[in-house]
């Protein structure tokens, strides 16, 4: 008995001190090693289908297809009695509604079917489901401090990050399981000391072509912790 509780002490303990030892660098890349053991998001070609829930709506499909070694990006919504596609590839965006270029001038503004728009939605789905990869991307800065904190009861080892001008203006946490540097969940704040923006939940993982993905997104306020609603990656 003697033996197993010094065990489980040493255990106990193992993690603080090991996160001591961390940088943020460090967190950052023993995360991305986790969910991308053999190194394929650069290069990573496939389909991300979502099922995009809101408690105030309804449900939407979502299905992004990527290709990052070309740059290439697809989106395709189902919204309402709509299918919108955009499409970037070489810097040309491709527009589609219901299965037809041909768009009204009024329907592209109703759609939002524009290369600004494209750009924002590639920009939006590649940040949040390709973390903790997206980590790596220029313009980010990485605070090597680690933060000992916890997330739903779990020891948690968190990132703050900023973003250069031009980049990013949101400042942001990340939070990683502080044994296995899983991604749990990740914060954001426009103005921290107004305690705005949203955090997302997302604990659990769901492994597409040797990486590891969010098996979900569950978004909340920070101010309030209501339920905003949630992202399903599905099977493809």
């Amino acid at each position: 008995m003697k033996k197993i509780l010094t065990f489980i002490f040493a255990v106990l303990i193992s993690i603080p001190v090991f996160s001591q030892k961390l940088t943020g660098s460090q967190l950052l890349q023993k995360s991305i090693a986790y969910h991308d053991p053999g190194g394929k998001w650069p290069t990573f070609k496939g389909g991300l289908h979502l099922k995009e829930t809101r408690p105030d709506g309804p449900d939407r499909r979502t299905h992004v297809h990527l290709n990052n070694k070309t740059s290439f990006f697809e989106l395709i919504q189902h919204k309402e009695e709509n299918e919108l596609v955009h499409v970037l590839e070489n810097g040309n965006c491709i527009h589609l509604l219901n299965k037809s270029g041909n768009i009204s001038d009024a329907d592209r503004e109703k759609h939002q079917l524009n290369c600004d728009r494209t750009k924002l939605l590639r920009d939006y789905y590649l940040y949040l489901w390709g973390m903790p990869m997206k980590l790596t991307d220029p313009g980010t800065n990485i605070q090597e401090k680690v933060i000992e904190t916890d997330i739903l009861g779990e020891p948690a080892l968190a990132l703050k990050v900023t973003y250069d001008e031009g980049v990013g203006d949101d400042t942001w946490y990340f939070y990683f399981n502080a044994v296995n540097y899983s991604l749990m969940a990740y914060r954001f704040y426009h103005d921290e000391s107004k305690n705005d923006g949203e955090y997302i939940l997302c604990p659990n993982h769901k492994t597409i072509k040797g990486i590891r993905f969010p098996a979900s997104l569950k978004w909340y306020y920070n101010e309030d912790d209501k339920f905003l609603g949630e992202d399903i990656l599905e099977d493809n």
